[in-house]
């Protein structure tokens, strides 16, 4: 399998930090956040891997080069005008030969091991779904959550089923490339809304992650990420 990691995005909300260094090298307890998946990638055995990026983007290919020295092959995907998220994966579809593919963001950090990755791909190529996102609690800044997940895995628009549990999306998924395949590339496009239309078709189901994950979208963030890493209290 191989997998995408998205690190095109400007990093508003962390400035002054990424005004001269691109969000995803930002360091927790000493090392760049887009190390800590790669890391976790290879150890998991995906080491094909594509980066998108576009703010300070050749910092990003000058610290990581092809990856050999993480031990994975990383290919990159330059955004001269940034995509969003759904247009960064259509850009790089040819990366992927047709195959069921994982999507990790770049500004957050997880402890869900993405060995899981290869069976969950094959299970949604046997469901004939098209795409399978990885949902955790909702954190204080994000209460409501994003989606609700049934008790059937399938995961629908707040409000379509009133027995749903509602969670935030953990920015890591796995998708068919059908998903994308009617979004012309070089255009940017956002993610949730094919989401939300591929819900209507039953079309993306979803697990419950328990553990440890961070979207580190504030300065605030980041510095209680580094500090609970330097403790030990998750790894």
């Amino acid at each position: 399998m191989r997998a995408m990691i998205l690190a095109a995005g400007r990093g508003e909300r962390m400035r002054p930090l990424t005004d001269h260094t691109p969000k995803p090298l930002l360091k927790v307890n000493g090392k760049p956040l887009i190390v800590w998946h790669i890391e976790r990638l290879a150890r998991a055995g995906i080491t094909e891997l594509i980066i998108n990026h576009a703010w300070l983007g050749e910092q990003i290919e000058q610290a990581l080069d092809d990856g050999r020295q993480l031990g994975a092959r990383i290919v990159y995907s330059p955004e001269p005008l940034p995509l969003e998220t759904a247009g960064g994966i259509a850009q790089a579809l040819p990366f992927f030969d047709d195959a069921p593919f994982l999507v990790v963001n770049g500004d957050v950090w997880c402890d869900w091991d993405p060995a899981r990755a290869i069976d969950i791909a094959a299970d949604l190529k046997r469901q004939a779904r098209q795409a399978w996102l990885l949902m955790v609690d909702n954190p204080a800044h994000h209460p409501a959550g994003d989606f609700q997940l049934c008790a059937n895995g399938l995961l629908m628009h707040p409000g379509t089923n009133t027995e749903g549990t509602a969670l935030t999306f953990a920015g890591i998924g796995i998708y068919l490339p059908t998903l994308f395949k009617d979004l012309p590339p070089g255009q940017p496009a956002a993610l949730a809304p094919l989401l939300r239309q591929a819900m209507l078709r039953q079309q993306v189901i979803g697990s419950h992650h328990p553990g440890a994950w961070v979207d580190v979208g504030t300065p605030e963030r980041l510095a209680e990420l580094d500090q609970r890493l330097s403790r030990g209290s998750i790894q």
